[in-house]
């Protein structure tokens, strides 16, 4: 009952919010929808999976490049949109194959290898408009109807999401997403057990980058622009601290911390642009300010802030039973 209620009263807020806020905060809203949406794609990789990633953004670019391309192409911009997560899943299994047979740190370094080698080809190739990147994307539309206004691309980013959640849900819930668990405790155990377990670190990184190309999709209609510098290192960085600090392998997790750090970085950029600052502070103040908050929720929060509360809410139950 109380889930229900909780999951209602979130329901009604994301259907609210559109509404009541003004450009400056819709723009927050759907960067944090955004975030979200990756996010529950790195809960699941890592959480789940037991896989490190620090190249999501590479995923999310690769959606928000296929979407432009193929809207600035006369496509039409719903089949752009539905290209995004397929290209970035499909991207994730070639990259995947030889990658994923890398463990730890290494398969974290040689995915942020990915993204910096997929940022300077973007950089430099004539059709992805080099450095200055692709402008004019044309609005969203289905049909006749064409989604203008940042309210209606604040309903679309929070409708992408609900369905990411979702898939996500059916995914860990099912005989698949029990073994992923195994795979993430152990994989020699795992595959003594007739998991194959290459299979399922190639479909979960595949997954998890669909995820991100969805995300990259809607945000390059929003914006009406993608350039490499839109999708720097920091963002991937950006999206485990909000996975850690929500709950690794928790869906609500992903939703929460993405929300906390969303907010905390507008925070950043605002003291950031305060006279007399230094034009590095904004990068500066991210790195120290993200691993503080690593630091900390490592030391206080070791599970993230949802299984913190939730465990709280289950302890003063039962001792309000006694």
């Amino acid at each position: 009952m109380i889930k229900l209620g909780a999951g209602l009263l979130v329901a009604a807020a994301t259907l609210v919010l559109p509404a009541v806020l003004d450009d400056s905060g819709l723009a927050v809203y759907i960067l944090l929808g955004l975030a979200a949406m990756v996010t529950v794609g790195v809960s699941l990789l890592m959480g789940y999976a037991g896989q490190v990633s620090l190249g999501q953004g590479a995923f999310y670019a690769i959606g928000a490049y296929t979407a432009a391309l193929l809207a600035l192409g006369g496509v039409p911009p719903l089949a752009g949109l539905l290209a995004a997560p397929v290209v970035a899943a499909l991207s994730a299994l070639v990259i995947g194959t030889p990658l994923l047979r890398l463990r730890g740190h290494h398969l974290a370094f040689a995915t942020l290898a990915m993204q910096l080698i997929l940022l300077s080809l973007a950089g430099q190739l004539e059709f992805t408009g080099g450095d200055i990147g692709l402008q004019a994307i044309p609005q969203f539309s289905v049909g006749s109807f064409e989604v203008g206004g940042a309210a209606a691309y604040a309903y679309m980013t929070w409708g992408g999401l609900a369905l990411v959640m979702l898939v996500t849900h059916n995914v860990i819930t099912s005989r698949p997403g029990r073994a992923l668990r195994a795979l993430a405790t152990s994989e020699i155990a795992a595959a003594s057990s007739g998991i194959p377990v290459g299979r399922y670190k190639l479909v979960v990184f595949a997954l998890s980058a669909a995820f991100a190309g969805l995300a990259g999709g809607i945000y390059c209609f929003y914006t009406g622009y993608v350039a490499p510098g839109s999708f720097p290192v920091l963002i991937s960085i950006q999206y485990i601290v909000m996975a850690v600090v929500g709950g690794l392998g928790t869906i609500w997790g992903a939703v929460v911390g993405a929300g906390a750090i969303t907010l905390l970085v507008q925070g950043l950029d605002r003291l950031a642009s305060l006279p007399g600052m230094p034009t590095y502070a904004p990068s500066v103040l991210s790195y120290a300010v993200y691993a503080l908050v690593l630091i900390l929720v490592v030391l206080f929060l070791p599970n993230g802030l949802v299984p913190a509360i939730t465990g709280r809410l289950s302890r003063d139950r039962d001792t309000a039973r006694r």
